[in-house]
């Protein structure tokens, strides 16, 4: 994630790399990951491509028009500001960011989500990275 007052290109890539970078330290192999995001101009940059090219990340752009292509994410956009940036009056920027990080946290670690049987984010991807652990020793 990445908080600013713009929309411009290095919003994304910062929040990009920002998230390579926690997968690369803990160890997680994104090659073949497919990174989905719908056809604003700053996910169509060269050089935002080429950091997904890098690191061997699968460009999936949301089709013109269809509004369902990225419903995930625009949800989840929802949810953030429903739950935090709409509920109060903000002093800055710097303000912004320690309280998304705050939520940010607690949205993976402890916020129960009805979609994954009322589970933490964090929990169920732990299952799902030991899964796929034990199904690459198996094969």
């Amino acid at each position: 994630w990445q908080v600013t007052n713009h929309m411009r290109e290095s919003l994304a890539r910062d929040a990009l790399t920002m998230a390579l970078a926690a997968k690369f330290r803990a160890g997680e192999d994104v090659s073949g990951l497919v990174h989905h995001s719908d056809r604003g101009v700053q996910f169509r940059s060269i050089r935002y491509g080429e950091t997904l090219a890098e690191s061997e990340v699968v460009a999936s752009v949301g089709s013109r028009g269809d509004s369902y292509d990225n419903a995930m994410a625009e949800a989840l956009n929802s949810v953030y500001k429903a739950e935090l940036i709409d509920r109060r009056e903000w002093s800055g920027l710097i303000e912004v960011m320690a309280e998304t990080s705050k939520w940010v946290s607690w949205y993976n670690q402890d916020r129960l989500h009805s979609a994954i049987a009322y589970r933490p984010p964090v929990e169920v991807h732990s299952e799902w990275i030991n899964q796929s652990d034990t199904e690459s020793v198996a094969a």
